[in-house]
């Protein structure tokens, strides 16, 4: 198994990227999260997951070991191939597929190209306790906040903000203020809002 490719970079697509490891370049295909992360230098590092199939064999790169992680647990999943997690990892961060597995974010997992409700729902069913296990994030505490940031939301939904705007403030004092309760949540957000 290649686990990672060094080299130098020889080309940089949206989709794929060409390092020349003494002289034999490598395709390796990528996400849009890699391709924003990937710096402008010639030498270049990417860790790789190899797929081996009858006809052809695959080269993927990640800019990081957590990337490459989200991607495997994703095609572990049934129904879910290599192009549809990295559709899945180009549309959002390593950490929103994360964040959206362990907090049952439905919405948030279907809100990518391709994917129904019953594939996300798929997905969460049999990746979250993965995440919550290998990231260990705790399940109490992602309801608890979610519970919280739900109310919250409707709350200043009902005094007329914007959704999107007051999720996002919303999203920034819970990672700021974890213990934060619903009241806190509220007036901190109408502070920024």
């Amino acid at each position: 198994m290649i686990t990672h490719i060094q080299g130098k970079l020889v080309e940089k697509n949206l989709t794929d990227v060409v390092l020349d490891c003494n002289g034999v370049g490598y395709l390796l295909n990528i996400s849009l999260h890699t391709y924003s992360q990937i710096p402008d230098q010639e030498h270049l590092k990417l860790h790789t997951h190899l797929q081996v199939k009858e006809d052809s064999h695959t080269l993927f790169g990640f800019s990081s070991l957590a990337e490459r992680e989200i991607f495997r647990l994703l095609i572990s999943v049934s129904g879910i191939g290599s192009s549809t997690a990295r559709t899945m990892l180009s549309s959002l961060t390593p950490q929103q597929v994360k964040e959206g597995i362990a907090h049952e974010d439905v919405a948030l997992i279907q809100s990518i190209k391709g994917i129904g409700a019953k594939t996300a729902q798929r997905v969460i069913l049999d990746l979250k306790d993965k995440i919550l296990k290998v990231y260990d994030i705790d399940e109490l505490s992602t309801n608890k906040n979610n519970t919280n940031k739900d109310e919250a939301l409707s709350a200043l939904e009902v005094l007329g903000f914007a959704k999107k705007q007051s999720e996002r403030v919303i999203d920034k004092i819970i990672s700021n203020q974890p213990e934060a309760n619903v009241e806190t949540i509220i007036k901190e957000a109408l502070k920024n809002l």
